[in-house]
């Protein structure tokens, strides 16, 4: 296997926040992403939390803005935070808007020409990147959990539905609960995808839910000041289709907290300790 360049590492909480790249089959495309090694993988491979970004965001936003490595160090939890798509791919028109294309892969693989080459995110993460991280890091990818935020709530949800048994505990802040169903998922969607309602339906957790897949018990955080909340996220959505599937799911709403990371940053703990107890059964 193909080695890794390091882009950089710093110590942090008694471990490594570093910041990596490989060349990716998968995507065709030097891939970046980030590595919170804690202080115990030292002595032994630890369990890995993937942590999703969002819109716009990279491989540093997670790890820079939500304060995550302090409660990782003190559970033991290596913290993965993968870029949010493909980079300098060449697709003139990826650049043309802030929640498609650049910055914005759904983590989905396309199937529409010119994104179907190099927006492969979801077997880059499921595929690719856990067999790096087993090389190259103390990871025991066997012990996986995964949150993300907005986007990567969406790719939190939809990965652990997608792939039964990949992860032990899944959470979310702010996801994109129903895609198929509000603008920034039906532009991805469409674009990504092409015009197939099926396609579709196969990365929207609310319909996945609905058609049978599960997950182990959901932890969703939402503010109730997020300025996306009624038309972009629809938690009630979610809520509808667990409490009707018999999917596990504690959805938790918080009044004066927007969209951003210093809503992430007050209830990340609550995260990790979610994580720590799945990770540890």
């Amino acid at each position: 296997m193909a080695g890794i360049t390091t882009l950089e590492e710093h110590g942090c909480f008694g471990g490594v926040q570093g910041f990596y790249e490989h060349a990716s089959q998968e995507t065709g495309l030097p891939m970046r992403f980030g590595v919170y090694a804690p202080p115990q993988a030292r002595q032994g491979p630890v369990p890995v939390l993937w942590c999703l970004a969002g819109l716009t965001c990279n491989e540093q936003t997670f790890a820079i803005k939500a304060g995550a490595q302090q409660h990782a160090a003190q559970h033991g939890l290596m913290l993965v935070t993968p870029d949010t798509s493909p980079r300098n791919t060449g697709v003139t028109q990826a650049d043309a808007d802030w929640d498609f294309g650049h910055g914005a892969g759904f983590y989905l693989d396309a199937s529409q020409e010119p994104y179907a080459r190099h927006w492969r995110m979801e077997s880059w993460l499921m595929r690719e990147l856990p067999a790096v991280l087993a090389q190259h890091f103390a990871a025991d990818t066997e012990r996986a959990g995964i949150v993300g935020h907005s986007m990567g709530g969406h790719g939190a949800l939809t990965l652990a539905l997608r792939h039964p048994g990949a992860f032990r505990s899944v959470s979310a802040f702010a996801p994109i609960c129903a895609p198929t169903e509000v603008p920034w998922g039906q532009k991805a969607l469409g674009g990504y995808l092409g015009d197939d309602a099926a396609a579709w339906e196969r990365h929207d957790a609310v319909r996945l839910i609905g058609s049978g897949a599960r997950a182990p018990m959901l932890l969703v955080d939402q503010g109730l000041d997020d300025q996306f909340l009624a038309v972009q996220l629809r938690p009630e959505r979610l809520e509808q289709a667990c409490a009707a599937a018999g999917q596990p799911l504690t959805l938790r709403r918080h009044a004066g907290y927007d969209h951003g990371y210093f809503f992430i940053a007050s209830l990340v703990g609550d995260h990790m300790r979610h994580h720590a107890n799945g990770l540890r059964a």
